[in-house]
């Protein structure tokens, strides 16, 4: 019998419309192994074709009929094609990386058709290093964004010498793919999502909440730092979007971030925050669009709560969101680091002192207006309550393999939003640091460039830090 569609699925199936695509994805980049020949690509694509069995999650579409009672439910796609879902791609020369950006730009701009399960797999070959790449997209109303990369990861493995294995699709792998949902459930990603059901929404179980929301309330009027911001510039990002994507990746050492922490006494999670603040700030003014007033970023952190081990499963961590200012306003990249780290310690020692409930309320309430103004359609005219997204997930720490090939990059790729053009998401795996930046592409023009400035950013930490 069909399920009923649960209404926060439903909810990112209304959401979705041509200027904004409502799918999450990912990049991986694999260098294939010493033994394999050119049709490498071709024979992942084929054995792909061949799986005998789909797992449940790939083979249901949404469906509103007479039978169903008017409600939305999955059913399972009778007509299920194996090819519609998993394409092969080839890139035209030369084969650069600026090649498979445009290709993964254009692939995510495009809508999942309906009236088939919401997913595709796309094996792409062509680069002129030998590396082949695999992007994978699935709709934010089967999975959230972090749950798909991490169903990709859960595949895969650290022998290099084993083979035959299954990709995310294939029955074989739903017992992997299962824990690794469950383990994404709690993902730092998943927070603006979460908090955007929550504010849908807010029930009794947030007690206690008048308290901490009027103390909450009263440092966003100080413009202190809190999980609601009312003190953000106008911007160029938080604007109506179009369809249009752009995609940029790259990665970085770890060991250049961890440097910078250590020697200026910040978390690493400042320190990239710190990369995107200096990014964004040379990206604007290049363009002659920066405010004076600093950009306010919403940025998912894990933290141990009020409370906490009362919470069912006996975990002693919440997941909340802090709005902190990014220190754009500051010429010195070191200030800039130092307020970040300053906003960051006082946002998360004020959710700390709420029980978990009350986080996610609050983080609910933080992100209430940016549901508000995009429905009134006042993008633009008034003020947003914070300029971007920037999440850090923690990744795989030692090289992953697909049937012999090493996992070179992993790079997820977010979901640009009405009022909020510009996502930046990064994950860590082995020994660097991956950042996906997605953007609209008429709204963030250029948006390549920012790749650049974050690599100008790290430079200029280390100098200041005294670590170069």
């Amino acid at each position: 019998m069909p399920a009923i569609i649960d209404p926060t699925s439903l909810g990112f199936l209304l959401a979705e419309t041509r200027s904004q695509p409502m799918h999450v994805a990912g990049l991986q980049l694999f260098e294939k192994p010493d033994d394999a020949g050119d049709d490498f690509a071709r024979r992942l694509f084929e054995s792909a074709l061949a799986v005998e069995e789909i797992a449940p999650l790939f083979k249901k579409r949404p469906t509103l009929s007479v039978g169903s009672l008017g409600q939305w439910v999955w059913a399972e796609d009778k007509q299920f094609d194996i090819e519609h879902h998993v394409r092969h791609n080839a890139l035209p020369q030369p084969g650069r990386v600026r090649e498979l950006l445009e290709l993964v730009s254009r692939l995510h701009g495009t809508r999942l058709a309906r009236e088939r399960p919401l997913w595709e797999a796309h094996i792409i070959e062509g680069l002129s290093d030998g590396r082949v790449a695999m992007y994978t997209k699935m709709h934010h109303a089967l999975v959230d964004g972090i749950s798909a990369m991490r169903l990709m990861q859960s595949v895969l493995t650290t022998d290099p010498d084993k083979r035959d294995m299954p990709l995310p699709f294939d029955a074989r792998a739903l017992k992997r793919t299962a824990k690794a949902r469950e383990e994404a459930e709690h993902s730092l990603a998943e927070v603006p999502m979460s908090a955007l059901r929550t504010a849908m929404g807010l029930t009794a179980e947030a007690a206690g909440l008048p308290a901490a929301f009027i103390k909450t309330l009263t440092k966003g009027i100080r413009n202190e730092t809190s999980a609601l911001s009312l003190h953000a510039p106008k911007t160029m990002f938080n604007v109506n979007i179009t369809g249009s994507r752009r995609f940029a990746a790259q990665d970085w050492p770890l060991d250049r971030i961890r440097a910078i922490s250590k020697a200026s006494g910040t978390t690493l999670n400042d320190v990239v925050l710190a990369m995107c603040s200096g990014a964004v700030r040379s990206y604007l003014q290049e363009l002659g669009r920066l405010p004076s007033s600093s950009l306010v970023s919403m940025v998912p952190v894990g933290l141990k709560s009020r409370g906490a081990d009362s919470m069912s499963g006996g975990g002693g961590n919440a997941v909340g969101s802090v709005m902190v200012r990014l220190g754009t306003d500051l010429a010195d990249p070191a200030d800039r680091l130092s307020s970040i780290h300053g906003s960051m310690k006082a946002g998360k020692e004020a959710l700390g002192s709420m029980t978990p409930n009350q986080i996610i309320a609050m983080s609910a309430l933080g992100m209430a207006p940016s549901i508000v103004i995009p429905m009134l359609r006042l993008n633009g005219i008034v003020r947003p309550p914070f300029n971007l997204i920037i999440s850090n997930v923690p990744g795989p720490r030692s090289t992953q393999y697909l049937n012999g090939a090493r996992l070179t990059g992993t790079y997820p790729v977010s979901v640009p939003m009405q009022g909020m053009a510009l996502n930046i998401t990064c994950n860590s795996y082995a020994d660097d640091m991956c950042f996906g930046l997605t953007g609209c592409r008429r709204s963030v023009p250029h948006l390549q460039r920012l790749l650049t400035f974050l690599d100008e950013e790290l430079d200029l930490l280390e100098s200041a830090t005294g670590v170069a």
